[in-house]
């Protein structure tokens, strides 16, 4: 226990000096490294001792992301406008940080008098922001939208970012504790000790935090059904890429089909159990994010979808010329096949999980889906596997971790850098997949008989 904690403190003062200034690629390595032999130390430590490492460690290693402003991301400084902004009366859909009609709203934080830090952003009226994209509109969804109005309610004056990073440290230290009980202490150490979890969702305040306590809280603290299908639609509607978590909660919907016999025990028809799951999670989970937008749909119109176009174009997604993204499919084939296959490959990921996933372990297939999305577009920006972190402690499959420390490697070169290092850490992260589940085959075939 005392090598464990020893790692653990070494792996605090790695986390003190990432988030003291924009943290290098031999530092997240290094953070990854303590991270990795702090997993491998614990692996025969007893659980009830295991325990209390996990959640004193976990929670003292979140706190270093508030040691100081954020690090390495601006995406917070958005949050506080768009909270802002919505205090104000006016949605945050409707005008551009840039705006001369929100003039008003602008103070020395976000918009400084003096233009010269290389963080900052020019205004066409010649002033600068720390808000990027400022000529553009908001991209983020009406649930976090309501959460950057709460935090903005919550916050005493001058608190500038602080009240977003405790918001995070808050929900991080939440979903430690539903893992704890869900999956058991070893397992939740692979949130509690993981370097992305005080990085992003605490030092940088990343919404996705919000998505990820939803899905846990989805998975975890309620039945299959109603309650289940609204958690994961409020997560959808808090940052998009929860959506991927909906299929593993129709895990093996599919076959569910009318047996030989014609009905099941109990006289129900097996299909009429297959609809009542389908509809228990996905109309529920629809009327979430159709309420959430409601009202700012009526306030801005079509406005509503925000930035996320732009987005999508900026980051190389909607065309053959995608940057280093599908950066592992692109190193099988034509570059203009990539985004073709990608869809191909995930909605055949999508069949597998309704078809073969497991009823009762929603979070496997949601790992699957969730972890395989991120595997095929390889994206720049590690807060996106904060996700798959989470769903890889809930169903102990430690493998996945691989894609997080790949998002963190790509970030930290820059997500639209020629020959970016994270592809090779990528594929790497795919390899450790495919040897995962291969290693498992063998286990689950001798679980069958």
């Amino acid at each position: 226990m005392l090598v464990v904690s020893g790692v653990l403190a070494a792996l605090a003062a790695v986390l003190l000096r990432m988030v003291a200034g924009p943290p290098g690629l031999g530092w997240y390595l290094l953070a990854w490294a303590l991270f990795a032999a702090a997993l491998w130390l614990a692996r025969r430590m007893p659980e009830q001792r295991l325990g209390a490492l996990v959640v004193a460690g976990g929670v003292t290693l979140a706190a270093t992301g508030l040691a100081a402003p954020p690090s390495s991301s601006t995406d917070s400084f958005r949050y506080a406008w768009d909270g802002r902004v919505q205090a104000a009366g006016i949605s945050p859909y409707d005008h551009p940080p840039s705006d001369p009609a929100l003039a008003g709203l602008r103070d020395e934080w976000l918009f400084p008098s003096g233009c010269g830090a290389p963080d900052l952003r020019g205004l066409p009226d010649g002033g600068c922001t720390r808000i990027n994209r400022p000529t553009e509109p908001t991209i983020y969804p009406p649930v976090a939208q309501g959460y950057f109005l709460l935090v903005h309610w919550l916050s005493p004056e001058g608190s500038r970012h602080k009240a977003l990073q405790l918001g995070g440290w808050v929900m991080a230290v939440l979903v430690l504790v539903a893992l704890c009980r869900l999956a058991g202490a070893r397992r939740a150490a692979y949130w509690a000790w993981c370097p992305a979890v005080p990085v992003e969702a605490v030092n940088n305040a990343h919404v996705d935090m919000l998505g990820v306590l939803l899905v846990v809280l989805a998975f975890g603290a309620v039945r299959a059904g109603p309650a289940r299908g609204a958690l994961l639609g409020a997560a959808v509607a808090a940052k998009l890429l929860p959506v991927t978590a909906l299929p593993g909660a129709l895990s093996g919907v599919l076959a569910n089909g009318v047996p030989a016999g014609g009905v099941p025990a109990g006289g129900v028809p097996a299909g009429g159990v297959a609809w009542r799951r389908v509809l228990g999670a996905v109309v529920p989970a629809g009327l979430v994010v159709a309420l959430s937008y409601l009202p700012y749909v009526l306030a801005s119109g079509a406005s509503v979808v925000g930035y996320l176009p732009g987005y999508l174009k900026e980051e190389r997604y909607d065309g053959p010329d995608g940057g280093n993204r599908y950066a592992i499919l692109r190193l099988v084939m034509p570059d203009s096949w990539a985004p073709y296959a990608a869809i191909a490959l995930l909605g055949l990921v999508v069949l597998l999980v309704l078809r073969y996933g497991d009823a009762d372990r929603p979070w496997q297939g949601a790992l699957l889906v969730s972890g395989s999305l991120l595997l095929l577009l390889t994206p720049g920006y590690s807060w996106y596997a904060l996700l798959v972190v989470a769903l890889a402690a809930m169903d102990g499959r430690w493998e996945w971790l691989g894609v997080a420390l790949a998002g963190a490697v790509a970030y930290t070169a820059g997500p639209a850098a020629p020959g970016n290092p994270g592809t090779p850490f990528y594929v790497a992260a795919a390899l450790a997949v495919l040897i995962g589940w291969a290693a498992r085959r063998p286990h689950r075939a001798e679980l069958r008989h």
